[in-house]
C-alpha cells in the first residue's frame, strides 16, 4: 500500500510589520521540535502590514493540536497583534460546485479532481437547472437541482445551505453559475466562494462581454477568479490571466480563446486556496507561492 503522505501544519499571518516578526515564529516552532518545510513573507510597505505563510512538520512536533493554537496565541500572536489561520494538511476542503449549463469549468475541475491535481473532495454538485447532470453522473457526483425564480430564490437559497451544512461544505465554486447569489447567502461564506468571471476585471460588465470586447478592437481576451463578496464581481481576486487576440480573429474564436483561459484561471484560484497559500486583506489578496 502506499504510504500516506505526511501531515503539515500551515500558518497564515497578518500584523502590523514590525522587527523580529519571522524570528518569533520561526523559534516558536524550533522551541517544539517542529521542521520548517516552507516559509514566505511580503510586506506592504504602504500599508505597513506584514504577511506570512509557514508550513511545517508535524511528525515530532511536541504540541498537540489543541496545544498547539492556545500556545501560539498566549506565546506570539497576542503580544504582536497578529491575526492568523491553522490549517492541517490532512484536512481537504469539503468543496461543492455549482454550475447552470455551460460545463467547460466544471469538466476542467472534475477531471482534474479525478487526476489527483487539486487536493480536495467533492460531495456534491448543485444547478439551477438540469443540464449538467449527466456531467455528475459521469464522476459519480451526487447532483441536486435546486431551480429558483425570482419568487422562491430565498427559500431554494435556505435549501441550498442545509444541504451543504449537511454535508460540511466548507467551499463553494461557483463554475459559470449563473445565477447572483444573495447578500445573505455570501456573508455566510466569507472568502469561501470562489468565482469565475469572462474577464479581465474590470472590463465589459454585462451581457455579451465577448461581443463588447470585439467591437472596440481588444488585443487581449481575460478571466478573473475571485471571491464572492456582496459587491458583484468586486471581491478579492485570487487569479488573472490574458491572452493575446487580433483583428484576424472572430466573436467565436473569442469565446473559444476565452473559455479556455476560464478552466485554466478558475483552477489556478482552487489549486490555491485549497492549499492554503491565499491570504486576504481588506479587499484584496496576498497568493503565496
Amino acid at each position: 500500500m502506499p504510504t500516506p503522505p505526511a501531515r503539515n501544519a500551515i500558518l497564515l499571518i497578518s500584523c502590523p510589520d514590525q522587527p523580529g516578526l519571522v524570528s518569533a515564529v520561526a523559534d516558536f516552532i524550533r522551541r517544539n521540535s517542529g521542521n520548517i518545510l516552507d516559509l514566505e513573507q511580503h510586506v506592504d510597505s504602504e500599508l505597513g502590514a506584514f504577511f506570512m505563510r509557514v508550513e511545517w512538520e508535524l511528525e515530532g512536533f511536541g504540541l498537540s493540536d489543541g496545544d498547539l493554537a492556545s500556545l501560539f496565541q498566549a506565546d506570539v500572536a497576542a503580544p504582536l497583534d497578529m491575526r492568523w489561520q491553522l490549517h492541517y494538511s490532512d484536512r481537504r476542503p469539503r468543496v461543492a460546485i455549482f454550475a447552470t449549463r455551460e460545463g467547460h469549468c466544471l469538466y476542467d475541475l472534475l477531471s482534474r479532481h479525478q487526476a489527483g491535481e487539486l487536493d480536495i473532495d467533492i460531495p456534491l454538485i448543485v444547478g439551477n437547472r438540469e443540464d449538467l447532470r449527466g456531467a455528475a453522473d459521469r464522476f459519480g457526483i451526487p447532483f441536486h437541482h435546486f431551480p429558483i425564480t425570482r419568487e422562491n430564490k430565498a427559500r431554494q437559497e435556505e435549501a441550498e445551505i442545509a444541504l451543504l451544512e449537511e454535508h460540511d461544505i466548507d467551499t463553494i465554486v461557483l463554475a459559470r453559475y449563473m445565477q447572483i447569489l444573495s447578500d445573505g447567502f455570501a456573508a455566510r461564506y466569507p472568502n469561501q466562494i470562489i468565482n469565475i468571471h469572462h474577464s479581465f476585471l474590470p472590463a465589459f460588465a454585462g451581457a455579451r462581454p465577448y461581443h463588447q470586447a470585439y467591437q472596440r478592437g481588444v488585443k487581449v481576451i481575460g478571466a478573473t477568479s475571485h471571491y464572492v463578496t456582496a459587491e458583484l464581481d468586486e471581491g478579492p481576486i485570487i487569479a488573472q490571466d490574458v491572452i493575446p487576440v487580433s483583428h484576424r480573429e472572430s466573436v467565436a474564436d473569442f469565446i473559444r480563446h476565452g473559455k479556455d483561459l476560464e478552466k485554466v484561471v478558475l483552477a489556478r484560484a482552487v489549486w490555491a486556496h485549497a492549499r492554503r497559500k491565499v491570504l486576504v486583506h481588506e479587499n484584496k489578496t496576498i497568493v503565496f507561492s
